[in-house]
């Protein structure tokens, strides 16, 4: 799978050693019972909800409930119809921060605008979690703050950016910088980028 996104976007090969570190501590995530918390700005944070959306149903695949799961549900709730079950699909749980919509803007309101999400990371995060913190330029403020407040609460902290050294990349775990500074193109290399690790962390726990 690594190889295909290389093969097709070979200026990410310089970034395969932190692809490969970033896929296993998504997976270590979820394996101990943890999530994965999201934020950025403007395109990020489209990305986000994008992320959130290929982790939480199927991406490429289709992750039906197994008949223990359905079985254990049913017995809890009697009213559930297999037709609803055989519809549903296994999720891997994360949250996209800028999506909590209420919150932020509260927040923004009656504290300081740079800590929106530095205050839901302190809501939600729990030691073993994952954040995700994606700035194009790295220098993101919210997003430094988020990343600072998910490190004292020992997440581990993965940052998407562009070329170069930025804040993200001094105190993220793991730092993938995609080797582009034009904002759009950074953005264009963060696609295949999550869709690979998505991609990759599904394949670890759908193996149908």
């Amino acid at each position: 799978m690594l190889n295909e996104l290389l093969n097709r976007y070979p200026q990410l090969s310089e970034c395969q050693n932190e692809l490969k570190k970033a896929t296993t501590a998504m997976i270590d995530c979820y394996k101990k019972g943890g999530k994965i918390l999201l934020c950025g700005n403007g395109g990020s944070c489209s990305d986000c909800d994008h992320i959130v959306g290929e982790l939480m149903k199927g991406f490429l695949k289709k992750r039906p409930l197994s008949t223990e799961q359905k079985a254990k549900m049913t017995s809890l709730s009697p009213l559930l119809e297999e037709e609803t079950l055989s519809k549903l699909q296994c999720g891997l749980p994360a949250i996209a921060l800028p999506s909590i919509a209420a919150l932020n803007s509260a927040f923004c309101n009656d504290v300081d605008p740079e800590l929106i999400f530095a205050q839901s990371v302190l809501s939600l995060g729990k030691n073993g979690d994952v954040l995700i913190a994606m700035s194009t330029s790295g220098n993101a403020k919210n997003v430094f703050a988020a990343a600072k407040v998910a490190k004292g609460l020992g997440l581990t902290v993965i940052s998407l950016t562009g070329k170069g050294g930025s804040k993200l990349s001094e105190i993220a775990d793991i730092c993938i910088r995609v080797p582009e500074t034009e904002t759009f193109k950074v953005q264009e290399l963060h696609l295949p980028v999550y869709h690979y690790l998505c991609a990759a962390t599904e394949e670890e726990f759908f193996k149908n």
